[in-house]
């Protein structure tokens, strides 16, 4: 085992795939000579040189179309959008071409790209900057969504979406960048839709993601201490999603809070409560609590900032009123 940033994961990844593939190639705005804006990529031009290693415009249609364009002749692109609020800009290109070409093509084309983005809050980056869009993703058929949250997921998660055959959504959380942990050594693929057990507990099930994580276990080793235990649950991907870990911990404990570093309407959370109460309604002791971001634009101000995002006492708060 080596220890790492998320940043140096996405490098290693990176690396690895393009040493290991020739038909890997890079794209994005500043990806290149500075080595990504939030230094992701740093180094990878020197390795690999400018026929892989490409600065594009600050376009983020032109960014897509030449990795949908890529990926149909034969390469793997790996897309960089500098941060995931802009991937509005290329919707069209994301849901009605690249998730669907191959299956209004009957499988004869494929589209074997990962679109690469920072998502999230919590550095004052104001209202078009700080959004976290998984939910926005899982919605169209077609695309895969991971959102890892541990070094050793962007890694494996990483690799495994390069290799992948069909388009990817890679949301990095732009606040865990500098994020350590422990990674193994050699050759290390996380699969799509195996979510990951992060505590084992008996009474609570939490499912949280990505910068979520660190609040929620927080929140955890404090209820601890109080005599409630908990299980929290990373998905990992949201598409596909691992209900089938999530249902097992719910039957285990009976109670369910979600967390999501979002507004509440339409959020992942309520995709999983909804499933739930279809299959697994018998298993519930109590009502399922969602922990969200207030319903707000993501403000600029640090403290407003803050204030908005979902923290542990809320947690603590929406596990007292089930256990």
């Amino acid at each position: 085992m080596s220890e790492m940033t998320c940043r140096d994961a996405v490098i290693r990844a990176l690396t690895e795939e393009m040493e290991r593939d020739e038909s890997v190639i890079l794209l994005g705005e500043d990806v290149a000579a500075a080595g990504g804006v939030f230094k992701a990529t740093a180094g990878l031009l020197e390795r690999f040189g400018p026929d892989r290693v490409r600065d594009t415009p600050i376009s983020e249609a032109a960014i897509i179309g030449a990795g949908i364009g890529a990926a149909l002749t034969g390469m793997r692109p790996v897309v960089e959008l500098m941060f995931a609020d802009f991937a509005a800009v290329a919707l069209d290109q994301i849901v009605n071409e690249a998730a669907k070409l191959r299956y209004m093509s009957g499988g004869r084309l494929k589209v074997p790209m990962v679109i690469r983005a920072a998502q999230g809050a919590g550095g004052g980056f104001a209202a078009q900057h700080s959004q976290c869009v998984e939910t926005l993703f899982m919605h169209y058929a077609g695309l895969k969504v991971a959102a890892p949250g541990t070094p050793a997921d962007v890694l494996g998660l990483l690799k495994t979406a390069i290799r992948d055959d069909n388009p990817v959504i890679f949301l990095e959380h732009k606040m865990l960048y500098n994020l350590k942990g422990d990674v193994p050594d050699g050759e290390h693929l996380v699969p799509f839709g195996k979510a990951r057990i992060a505590r084992e507990g008996r009474d609570v099930t939490i499912v949280a993601s990505q910068k979520m994580l660190g609040p929620a276990s927080e929140a955890a080793e404090r209820l601890d201490a109080e005599g409630i235990s908990c299980e929290i649950i990373d998905p990992r991907t949201f598409a596909p999603l691992d209900f089938e870990t999530i249902g097992r911990s719910l039957e285990k404990t009976g109670r369910l809070v979600t967390v999501e570093e979002a507004v509440r309407p339409c959020g992942w959370g309520a995709e999983i409560v909804s499933r739930l109460c279809e299959e697994g309604f018998w298993w519930l002791d109590a009502p399922v609590r969602r922990v969200t971001m207030g319903e707000s634009i993501i403000p600029f101000s640090q403290s407003l900032e803050d204030a908005l995002m979902p923290g542990v006492d809320e947690m603590i708060a929406a596990v007292h009123a089930l256990a």
